[in-house]
């Protein structure tokens, strides 16, 4: 059986040296103990260091400023659960893209509380009465858009797969003031998804 020859061993090696430059072949340090390597990598959970609470920070505070433009934007990763997914979007999208009377509710409350401070007994009945009109119209769009959003997702999406609540979804955006709705609008008035 023939044997493996062993390696020929130098005395340039067995000291740690290179022959050709007299560099250390090895790390030239002894090996760390256990210990010494777990204190090396302790360091304090919490930065207690000005400059690493302030560079912590930022860097809060620029995720905050992504995640914000990223939600008005409409982007997935950063909309909350009940505004996540494509029947979502297109709900959005349906009451974005009509005139709605209800975005007018919010500056006909204001309308209606400066005619309460009016000593005129009258005036205020009668906004009162208008008000509680306009209440009862909001709603009846509401209802509409919502039968019509739930119509138009069906054809889309079919029957099976829609989501609950889709209708009071795209209602409830429509009392919103367009410039206030978060996510934006992504569409112009009149461009229904198809």
């Amino acid at each position: 059986m023939a044997k493996t020859p062993a390696p020929a061993s130098s005395d340039a090696s067995s000291q740690g040296t290179n022959s050709n430059d007299g560099s250390a072949a090895g790390k030239g340090r002894p090996t760390p103990t256990r210990a010494e390597q777990e204190a090396a990598r302790k360091r304090p959970l919490v930065a207690n260091t000005k400059e690493a609470k302030a560079q912590r920070k930022a860097e809060m505070a620029g995720a905050r400023e992504r995640a914000r433009i990223g939600m008005a934007a409409g982007e997935e990763k950063y909309l909350p659960a009940k505004d996540r997914g494509p029947q979502r979007r297109f709900a959005r999208d349906y009451a974005d893209a009509g005139w709605h009377i209800g975005e007018l509710v919010m500056p006909l409350m204001i309308l209606v509380i400066v005619t309460m401070i009016t000593p005129a007994q009258a005036v205020q009945q009668y906004a009162m009465i208008v008000l509680w009109g306009f209440v009862v119209l909001v709603i009846i769009d509401m209802v509409i858009t919502g039968m019509r959003l739930k119509r138009a997702a069906r054809r889309k999406f079919g029957d099976a797969k829609l989501e609950r609540g889709l209708g009071w979804y795209g209602g409830m955006r429509t009392i919103q003031m367009r410039w206030m709705r978060l996510p934006k609008p992504q569409v112009r008035r009149g461009q229904y998804p198809s």
